[in-house]
């Protein structure tokens, strides 16, 4: 890779009026072997061709670590499609930056890990789709997966990665909580997160089969914590719980351009994931602008800090502070509106009409297995 690479003309730090990203999230490719009906990748996917170069990742892990970033997340699609991920890791962390692979583990080898190991990779994120072959492969679209993820949690654990398993989980396999979080712990994890589908991009097109039930949510809060109670100081098990039937919704990412961003595999640049759901507001690219500026001074990312964009319910709101009107792109999904009070709130004077639709969906249903994933 070259020694340096041109900067934008406009790369000067501007004064910080919010605090510096703490984490960015590097969408390094869409492709992906793996069809989880569950994807959080847009509908639109980026093609190969218009990814990112090695040099221009590197150039945006400078930038990053330049602007105050100190957690790299390496995702996608599955960043093992990259050739380059060793010399991405390896650049990344030479910045100073954590760096966190997150994994379906297809696509790595033996000897591919450790050389990760050998690159510095801080920490490996592997997702579980469920815990027996027949259940995983067939919600991941992919044979052998469950397989090849069991064997890259033990190489893992033989190079001294610190690992985390990571399960979506929705109405089919909410069942296996308490064995997903058996199962982190014989691959001998560090943490497992225990996080309830969110209804973006794919999910929401595969809602009716993905919802789960009241009685599932409730059975899985209780599973949590008397798993938490049975490994503490053993193994960290983080929980996202159910948004749609949650009383107030979470400060997602924590709040609207105040804790991370994501680059997506052409370099646009994204508060959230989903944010591009919203077509009101228009990204910038990382082969245009800095990525300071972009922080700083997009109107993309300035559209929903503060509070000046509220609307009157979330402004006279004791909760403001807490979870700042709640997601944006959940707001457009089911209120038509980005800057609406978040329809999860328990406030929101769409709550009720959510809740009957909930209920509706997660009603019994013959169509459980027949997943219209990815293509």
């Amino acid at each position: 890779m070259s020694d340096t690479i041109a900067r934008p003309a406009d790369a000067v730090v501007a004064a910080p009026r919010v605090p510096p990203p703490m984490a960015m999230l590097a969408e390094l490719t869409h492709r992906c072997p793996l069809a989880c009906p569950y994807c959080s990748n847009p509908i639109a996917l980026t093609q190969a061709k218009e990814e990112l170069s090695t040099d221009e990742w590197v150039d945006v892990f400078a930038q990053a670590a330049d602007l105050g970033v100190l957690h790299l997340h390496l995702s996608g699609g599955e960043p093992a499609s990259r050739r380059d991920l060793v010399d991405l890791t390896q650049a990344a962390g030479s910045l100073g930056l954590y760096t966190n692979l997150i994994t379906s583990g297809v696509g790595l080898t033996e000897a591919r890990m450790n050389s990760l190991a050998e690159a510095g990779l801080d920490h490996i994120q592997l997702s579980i789709q469920g815990v027996s072959p027949e259940s995983a492969d067939r919600i991941g679209g992919y044979r052998g997966g469950y397989e090849r993820k069991m064997a890259v949690a033990g190489w893992a654990t033989n190079a001294a990665i610190p690992l985390t398993l990571n399960a979506v989980c929705h109405r089919q396999n909410m069942g296996e909580i308490d064995e997903i979080i058996e199962l982190a712990f014989l691959l001998k994890a560090r943490r497992v997160e225990i996080a309830t589908v969110q209804f973006h991009g794919w999910a929401e097109r595969n809602k009716e089969l993905l919802m789960p039930t009241r009685e599932q949510v409730e059975r899985a809060t209780r599973t949590v914590a008397e798993a938490r109670e049975a490994y503490q100081g053993i193994l960290v098990i983080d929980y996202v719980p159910a948004d749609y039937y949650s009383k107030y919704p979470k400060a997602c990412m924590g709040g609207w351009g105040r804790v991370g961003l994501n680059i997506t595999p052409s370099g646009r640049v994204l508060p959230c994931h989903a944010a591009e759901t919203i077509p009101s507001l228009s990204f910038e690219n990382v082969r245009d602008s800095a990525l300071s500026k972009i922080w700083y001074d997009s109107d993309a990312f300035n559209a929903y800090r503060g509070e000046d964009w509220m609307p009157e319910l979330c402004r006279n709101c004791d909760r403001k502070k807490v979870d700042f009107g709640g997601c944006r792109c959940q707001a457009m999904t089911l209120a038509g509106d980005a800057s609406a009070t978040d329809p999860v709130c328990i406030r929101s004077p769409l709550r009720d009409r959510l809740t009957r639709e909930v209920e509706q969906l997660a009603a019994p249903s013959t169509t459980t297995t027949n997943y219209r994933g990815r293509a």
